[in-house]
């Protein structure tokens, strides 16, 4: 009786050891599929509260560089028609922003001369010629994607002045930016 006892004990003791191994085995496995899931799904949720918000908050950097575009340009206009005036204002912004050796003035950079900087695109129209001389010009700057990289769009000329409407196209009859 003894021996049986002894080995019910031992064989309970085996079966009790068995699964504790097997339990140490599972626990070394890692993380099941639904608990990656689980996870996954979490992070994409607050990924979708938070993408929107920091898109919203570039949208005052994007309009700030926008108006000091805009500036620099009227600047560079102004300048480049104090050297050169028998010619007036430039034809195009490359005119501002290119190399000494093509014939540029290089006083905006190269990203602003091509027409496009910060999430906005700024169209130059250079004004009518009198007496072979361009007296005056236009330039307006309009977010690539509104509600995106900018909501407002800007405009100047020749005055130095910075317009801007909210609502459509800025022209000299929008508010100034003081």
């Amino acid at each position: 009786m003894t021996v049986l006892r002894h080995f019910r004990e031992r064989g309970s003791a085996r079966v009790f050891m068995r699964s504790k191994v097997t339990s140490r085995r599972n626990r070394d496995r890692g993380f099941t599929l639904i608990e990656l899931l689980i996870v996954v799904t979490i992070i994409l949720i607050i990924a979708a509260f938070t993408i929107p918000k920091i898109t919203k908050s570039q949208i005052p950097a994007h309009e700030a560089s926008a108006i000091a575009s805009i500036k620099a340009i009227n600047a560079a206009q102004m300048i480049y028609a104090s050297s050169h005036p028998d010619l007036g204002f430039t034809v195009d912004l490359m005119t501002l922003g290119g190399t000494s050796q093509s014939g540029g003035e290089q006083t905006i950079d190269t990203n602003l001369a091509s027409g496009r900087k910060s999430g906005y695109t700024f169209t130059y129209t250079p004004g009518e010629k009198v007496n072979g001389a361009i007296r005056s010009y236009t330039v307006t700057a309009v977010p690539d994607q509104v509600g995106t990289t900018g909501q407002r769009r800007f405009f100047s000329d020749e005055s130095g002045e910075v317009h801007y409407n909210a609502g459509g196209p800025a022209d000299a009859m929008s508010p100034v930016i003081q």
